[in-house]
């Protein structure tokens, strides 16, 4: 099946596969509960138990370098795409609020973006995207 829009989220290179990892959980979260209609339904399997719904299509995860991910931030904000981010310095806070402040803190173009998630028409996200790598 061929959707209309894309979930894609890019992670630094240079990261431990633990932070990898947590950065593309947060970031999931992140357009899962700021999109509208992205996600199904809930499942339920033959003995009745009930499962959380899901994204309703698939997420690309890309990997790339500081600054290839900067250029696809920008490209991101330019088109007015949803975009959520983490930064470097959200690794060493304890809950949402402080990382939300220290978000606040920095002009976009200065961030220190470890990842960010982009959701939008298939076409846009491919050029936001164009140029990396899916993540192995």
């Amino acid at each position: 099946m061929r959707f209309d829009t894309k979930i894609g989220i890019v992670v630094r290179d240079d990261l431990a596969a633990w932070q990898r990892l947590n950065v593309t959980a947060f970031l999931a979260s992140a357009v899962a509960g700021g999109v509208p209609g992205v996600i199904g339904e809930p499942y339920e399997d033959a003995s009745g138990n009930t499962y959380l719904a899901m994204f309703r299509q698939p997420v690309l995860v890309y990997e790339a370098g500081a600054e290839a991910i900067s250029t696809a931030h920008a490209r991101a904000l330019a088109r007015g795409m949803d975009v959520a981010v983490y930064i470097e310095d959200m690794f060493k806070t304890g809950h949402d609020e402080a990382n939300r402040a220290t978000v606040r803190a920095v002009a976009a173009e200065e961030m220190p973006l470890v990842g960010f998630a982009v959701h939008g028409p298939r076409n846009g996200v491919d050029k936001v995207l164009k140029g990396l790598r899916l993540h192995p």
